[in-house]
């Protein structure tokens, strides 16, 4: 565990002397498509802190043994025991089209397979573990967790947005409502910080303050909260993220203005609200990035996955401050610390073939998918198996469904 631990708890990396501090999470009223200039940063009268201390007023016990619990309680030595004994039997691959004649074609994305069936589209989340743009293993209940993840955040996000969720009949899959997909990704971002070719801090660290029409001021340190919360787009060129700007967005035609503006304002209320469902069980949600389509009727809808362990960056809240101002890097509950692994050994960018993820590793990355599902949904996981094959398991649910839906 002393290996995980320096994983987890890097060295210093700056020495801030003030956190500037945004503490409204409302809605924002009104959007502009091309730029958005953030304010330099200031002092202001509520902190992290002190919203910490106010939730521990009238939940005293919610927040303090979080980041025990996370690296060292009975309920991770219990899944863990679940966890090794599925390492042999990850879902790295479906075949649905061979074993079910109604669908008609596979498209196989960097975690989900997808099927189309005609009227609607089957989505089976895999245990394949992607950063980088790159498969880097595969991680035992993975799939089930960003399933029922997104599935739990889908229903408590339908008074912002309406989804394209039609059933959920497997652990792994969920069905959806065929709609004509923006191709763009909605990255929203609350915090300087990532180590991707991507991410704000790279860019930041660049020298670069102009960046997917937002303009950033000079002074910030990595791990820094944004006086706002901003949106950073990105498409897709040779599977590669492509940072853009909205107007490039709208001259190339991606998207129409109008749309553009819709799905910015959803995507900026599905994260304030995030922020705040997040806060509330002692997590910070720092980023995610949300997907968007049209449907036939013309209504936008929110499709893929929401607020997941794979596609968001969350933070232990309690620790988050002294941590800032102490100069070390946040106590986190995702990837990071896969990807960190994975930029210490190699270039994931560059590198033909990649090493293997240490197993010890793998299995922690297991326990905090399933840590973050249980902290986030105040649910147990189900981490069950049974004799039956995954893939035979499925195929059988998603027949059944289908049939059902005729």
């Amino acid at each position: 565990m002393g290996r995980i631990t320096q994983m987890l708890n890097p060295p210093k990396t700056h020495s801030p002397k003030f956190l500037p501090i945004n503490p409204s999470l409302h809605a924002l009223s009104s959007f502009s498509s091309s730029r958005i200039t953030l304010k330099p940063p200031k002092f202001l009268t509520l902190s992290v802190s002190a919203l910490m201390r106010s939730q521990h007023q009238q939940e005293p016990q919610q927040h303090f043994s979080l980041a025990e619990a996370l690296l060292n309680s009975n309920r991770k030595e219990e899944v863990l025991g679940d966890i090794k004994s599925s390492l042999s039997n990850c879902l790295s691959e479906t075949n649905l089209h061979l074993t079910i004649p109604s669908l008609k074609s596979k498209t196989r994305g960097k975690v989900r397979d997808i099927y189309d069936s005609g009227d609607y589209l089957v989505l089976v989340t895999t245990d394949r573990q992607s950063a980088f743009d790159r498969i880097l293993a595969s991680i035992p209940f993975k799939g089930q967790v960003l399933n029922e993840t997104s599935l739990w955040w889908f229903e408590k996000t339908k008074h912002i947005t309406s989804n394209a969720v039609v059933s959920a009949p497997d652990k792994n899959v969920t069905i959806a409502r065929k709609c004509s997909v923006f191709p763009v990704e909605f990255v929203v971002r609350g915090y300087v910080t990532g180590s991707t070719d991507t991410s704000l801090w790279t860019v930041y660290n660049k020298g670069i303050r102009e960046y997917c029409g937002n303009v950033l001021p000079d002074g910030l340190a990595k791990n820094q909260r944004l006086s706002e919360n901003i949106i950073t787009p990105t498409t897709k060129a040779a599977d590669h993220d492509v940072p853009i700007t909205p107007d490039e967005i709208v001259r190339s035609g991606l998207m129409t203005q109008a749309d553009y503006e819709e799905v910015s304002r959803k995507a900026l209320s599905l994260f304030e609200y995030g922020q705040h469902v997040a806060l509330e069980h002692g997590l910070i949600l720092v980023d995610t990035k949300y997907e968007f389509g049209k449907a036939n009727d013309g209504s936008i809808l929110l499709i893929d996955e929401v607020h997941t362990p794979d596609s968001s960056r969350y933070w232990i809240a309690n620790s988050y401050m002294e941590r800032f101002q102490n100069g070390l890097e946040p106590e986190n509950v995702d990837k990071e610390f896969l990807r960190l692994w994975f930029k210490s050994h190699c270039n994931p960018y560059e590198d033909e073939v990649l090493p293997d993820a240490p197993e010890d590793l793998v299995c922690e990355l297991a326990w905090r998918y399933i840590f973050l599902y249980e902290t986030i949904t105040h649910s147990k996981f189900d981490a069950s198996s049974s004799e039956e094959p995954m893939h035979d398991r499925i195929s059988r649910n998603v027949a059944s469904s289908l049939s059902s839906l005729k």
